[in-house]
């Protein structure tokens, strides 16, 4: 499932080509993708202005003066800025037709999910949807940093690993970027939140931000559907250290890395270089 450098990708790629533009109409092929498609949706959008294409955790939001379309990419969903004569796939589910530009070149913006388990739904002005509430700060963001997850820690009997990966904790720190962060840190994922030092958290909120920062930079990582708006594949996952390796050689002291299920999620970590 993309995480969140993934959905920056698509933030950043699409922002450019449809913020200010004019929905002229909206298509839907289906009722429903993983939920039913609220009829505000096809209602409410034609005619408006795109005024930002923003992110929250995972999800991304279209705003308008009418509201705003909540988005997720699910599994195996993309959304590209394509020419309003490109043919339709069979998995083209949702067709946003934007108004043609001074060039006379009317574009779509097109939302394709194979498996479905992606959304498209529907925030009012002024409301937060609620698969938006109660969400946990944005990792590059200031109020993500040691001293928040030391204090989020305290008491805490879950792996550390589960702990980042809550999002009432912190949004977008899926499977791949907490690996990752808890391997640069060199903190077990095994160990028990609430007995992280206030240092190691320190620590740790680092990682977060840099290996995020620099997978956005990378275009994210390619897990076997992910394409940015553009078509490009993400590069990050040519640099991964410890997610996905396994019995390999740890890339710090060489031992075999260790595999296990950490909250029914597959874990790795080198067990010399993470205590």
């Amino acid at each position: 499932m993309p995480e969140l450098p993934e959905v920056e990708t698509t933030r950043r790629g699409l922002a450019p080509h449809v913020e200010g533009r004019r929905i002229q109409a909206v298509t839907l092929r289906r009722p429903d993708l993983r939920w039913p498609i609220p009829p505000e949706v096809a209602r409410d959008l034609p005619g408006q202005r795109i005024q930002a294409v923003r992110r929250r955790a995972k999800y991304l939001l279209m705003d308008t003066e009418a509201g705003s379309a909540l988005l997720h990419l699910g599994m195996s969903g993309s959304l590209r800025v394509l020419p309003a004569t490109t043919p339709v796939t069979a998995h083209d589910h949702v067709d946003i037709a934007l108004a043609a530009e001074r060039d006379g070149a009317g574009r779509v913006l097109r939302f394709n999910d194979p498996r479905r388990f992606g959304c498209l739904l529907w925030q009012p002005p002024g409301h937060t949807h609620p698969l938006l509430q109660g969400l946990g700060p944005e990792p590059l963001s200031d109020a993500f940093d040691g001293d928040y997850l030391f204090a989020m820690s305290r008491g805490r009997k879950a792996p550390v690993k589960t702990f980042l990966m809550d999002q009432a904790v912190v949004v977008g720190v899926g499977n791949i970027y907490a690996a990752e962060s808890l391997f640069r840190a060199g903190i077990s994922p095994l160990r028990a939140a609430g007995k992280v030092s206030r240092e190691r958290y320190a620590a740790l909120a680092d990682a977060v931000k840099a290996i995020l920062t620099y997978a956005i930079t990378r275009g994210g990582t390619t897990l076997r559907d992910f394409l940015s708006p553009d078509g490009a594949p993400g590069y990050f996952e040519q640099e991964l250290s410890a997610y996905g390796r396994g019995g390999e050689s740890c890339p710090r002291c060489g031992r075999p890395m260790k595999q296990a299920l950490v909250g029914q999620r597959t874990t790795v970590w080198c067990g010399y270089c993470q205590r």
